[in-house]
């Protein structure tokens, strides 16, 4: 404990003089703060900040990695993604992520399944933006991935520049394969979207595909930020620092990237929220994450639990949900697109 070092007498001294008082001079009086221009100056009190974009709300409604066993209420089969998936569009959900499972649960590239699900949501509901993941771990399902991508049944495919320990895998894309398939779906009329879960997976979209000139700006980026193996983040300081050092980086090599924070991991909807103040775009569900918060243990029960919370986040924050429209012209992906992955999902 630090010394008392005051001088008591001298305080004394000054309180006998002057009372214990405030100065206090309105030099604007009869108004005490204005709360618009400065009375004296005539500048800006506290200027209006620019306004911040609609927001995207992207719901994933499985992912690659937890399976019933991590969460019971993951959705597995064809009919419980789409049954998942139709939830969130009744409560207004207008972009779907999908992810496809093989009977026992795994994630898989299967055209069939892609085929079955995304053509089934897109026959009942063609106006919501569909998009999946296509990341072939094999020969066959790198021939399914050409599949998928020449009938175009997404008309955004995300393409992870990434190389690292991500939980207990190993998770590598190697550089070939990153420029290739990235040519695959450009080819292909779709849109890339750049799927990075660390510092150095920003870098390798720098190196490997913007400065190379196979792709320009503004692009679309999946910030997958807090899973194990990626961007820690063990407390509400770890998780801010985290985020806002990586959303720099972005920045720095695509001033205009369109952002959307994918909520995985123990950071949960804490981290979609903190990407919704930053002016960013989010996508929650079961992903990547089985918990709805970081510091408790409550399991996601539905995925459109997590959608009403991150629109009442919306909402809290002065933003508006972005319609489907409205993502795909942020996207690039133009209505053509969006017509064909139609037909072929027919």
């Amino acid at each position: 404990m630090s010394k008392n070092t005051i001088n008591w007498d001298r305080v004394k001294h000054r309180v006998s003089k002057e009372n214990v008082r405030t100065y206090w001079r309105p030099y604007a009086a009869p108004t005490i703060m204005s709360a618009g221009d400065s009375l004296i100056s005539g500048a800006p009190q506290m200027p209006r900040w620019d306004p911040l974009p609609k927001a995207a709300v992207s719901v994933a409604i499985n992912g690659a990695f937890f399976t019933k066993a991590e969460n019971p209420n993951q959705a597995q089969t064809p009919d419980e993604i789409i049954r998942s998936a139709k939830e969130c569009i009744a409560e207004g959900a207008q972009i779907i992520h999908i992810h496809v499972r093989d009977e026992g649960g795994h994630n898989v590239l299967d055209v069939d399944r892609f085929s079955e699900v995304l053509g089934r949501l897109k026959a009942d509901h063609p106006e919501i933006a569909l998009d999946a993941c296509l990341v072939a771990v094999n020969d066959e399902e790198s021939k399914a991935m050409q599949e998928v991508i020449d009938r175009r049944l997404v008309s955004a495919v995300p393409v992870n520049t990434t190389a690292l320990i991500l939980g207990d895998n190993l998770f590598v894309k190697p550089p070939h394969a990153i420029i290739e398939k990235t040519r695959m779906v450009m080819d292909a009329g779709l849109v890339p979207q750049l799927a990075v879960y660390t510092d150095g997976d920003v870098d390798n979209a720098r190196r490997l595909l913007i400065d190379s000139g196979l792709v320009k700006g503004p692009l679309t980026w999946l910030l997958l930020a807090g899973l194990p193996g990626c961007s820690p983040m063990y407390s509400p300081q770890s998780m801010i620092d985290g985020l806002v050092r990586q959303v720099g980086l972005i920045r720095q090599v695509d001033p205009g990237a369109n952002i959307i924070v994918c909520a995985g991991g123990r950071a949960s909807l804490h981290l979609a929220n903190l990407a919704l103040l930053m002016g960013l775009h989010i996508r929650v569900g079961m992903e990547d994450t089985v918990w709805k918060w970081p510091h408790r243990d409550d399991l996601i029960q539905r995925n459109v639990d997590a959608f009403c919370i991150a629109r009442t986040m919306v909402d809290a924050v002065g933003r508006e949900l972005m319609s489907a429209e409205e993502f795909r012209q942020m996207c690039g992906i133009s209505s053509g697109i969006s017509r064909g992955n139609a037909a072929a999902a027919e």
